[in-house]
């Protein structure tokens, strides 16, 4: 493992931020910190056994903050895993959620935290119209945030996606409490990330940046973000892929997942309206789907977006200043790092296309794309990346 050169740092946007190597070991103080006495730590079945676990809770144990742990969740988390989660918590008198590893740990433990006091379902909550406001606000846990991988952003986030077992659909649950009140940022917590897993979580950073960066509407905030964001990509994705043990790439691979989520409160688009029923449905890896998807939705939003692919070229200074210099780089990018070029490639097939179709134009995703969705052209554009053809 590199020495890092990066800087620890605090920020405070769009929440309390604590980034650097070692941070971890402030755990318990950030729990004090937004008042939580016996937190829940919510993780990933995967890392549950592992030694940053394990460490972590008997920190705060020796800190005097007897902390359970909860990982009976699926990577793409159910309602079930919420309800499971809850018992714990209730049972346990937990008065706050600890997330701690990649987004299906973020999705579930922010729901856990915002459902603990709730009476109405879970998905009375999903993310239309004003539907927020129906919550108790009072009965919301505070949230300590730690990412593990570099992708989903969801530290930063005021919302969580889970499956409606009921329709087997991706549902966006969101409220502004949701937020957690600090994030930790610890780069040595991802350095065992296997080089697959960086490469899929690494492109679900630059799938928020460049939608966000793509969506209609008037954001500089949101798009100069988003920019840096996709430089941040460029430059370190493929290291961190290539030596897991590079810290600064971990470490500028983190900022580029919170960037992008911070990013795109301006809007998402078709990789996610796709992405999300493709995940419920064939439980793929929500970053490696939003990977396989891209260039065929960059190809199809082509006319709406070549202005600003024009400006994202000169800014990541690639050979060319269009809209195929971008197309390029990102099929370069996905066949050094090793994504697979169809989502046949992937398990997906066909034969659920109506469905798959119906859910993505629901999606709260599909409003903000370039080009307006609607059942015949994501249809053809399904059909697209399923083949292989980039028209």
């Amino acid at each position: 493992m590199t020495t890092a050169t990066l800087p620890a740092a605090n920020w405070s946007y769009p929440t309390a931020m604590r980034f650097g190597v070692g941070r971890i070991s402030e755990l318990a103080e950030s729990c004090r910190s937004v008042g939580i006495t016996r937190p829940l730590t919510v993780t990933d079945p995967g890392i549950a056994g592992l030694p940053m676990i394990s460490d972590a809770v008997a920190a705060n144990d020796a800190a005097g903050l007897p902390t359970v742990v909860f990982s009976d969740i699926q990577a793409n988390p159910v309602g079930s895993d919420v309800d499971r989660g809850l018992e714990v918590l209730r049972s346990g008198g937990h008065d706050g959620v600890i997330v701690f590893g990649g987004g299906s740990a973020m999705d579930a433990g922010k729901t856990i935290a915002f459902m603990a006091g709730q009476t109405r379902s879970m998905f009375d909550f999903e993310d239309r119209g004003d539907n927020w406001t129906l919550a108790d606000s009072d009965t919301i846990l505070p949230i300590v945030a730690v990412p593990t991988t570099s992708g989903t952003g969801s530290e930063v986030g005021r919302a969580s996606v889970i499956v409606d077992e009921s329709d087997q659909t991706k549902k966006i649950l969101y409220h502004p409490r949701m937020l957690p009140g600090i994030v930790i940022e610890d780069p040595a917590l991802t350095v065992g990330l296997p080089a697959n897993i960086t490469a899929w979580t690494g492109m679900d950073a630059l799938a928020h940046c460049l939608e966000a960066f793509s969506a209609p509407g008037y954001h500089p905030m949101a798009d100069g973000i988003a920019l840096e964001g996709m430089r941040l990509v460029k430059d370190w994705l493929p290291v961190a892929v290539g030596d897991g043990g590079n810290l600064d790439a971990r470490g500028h691979m983190q900022v580029a997942a919170t960037m992008g989520a911070t990013a795109f409160q301006k809007g998402l688009g078709a990789i996610h309206s796709l992405s999300h029923p493709i995940g419920a449905l064939f439980n793929t890896h929500h970053g490696r789907t939003n990977a396989v998807v891209m260039p065929y939705v960059m190809a199809f939003n082509r006319d709406a977006v070549a202005d600003r692919y024009a400006q994202l070229a000169r800014y990541l200074d690639l050979p060319g200043s269009d809209f195929d210099a971008v197309m390029g780089w990102v099929l370069a990018l996905r066949q050094a790092i090793g994504i697979e070029h169809t989502l046949a490639d992937i398990g997906v097939d066909n034969a659920r296309t109506d469905t798959i179709v119906a859910q993505a134009v629901n999606d709260p995703t599909a409003g903000t794309n370039p080009v307006p969705l609607n059942i015949d052209n994501l249809a053809s554009l399904f059909a697209n990346a399923m083949e292989g053809r980039l028209p």
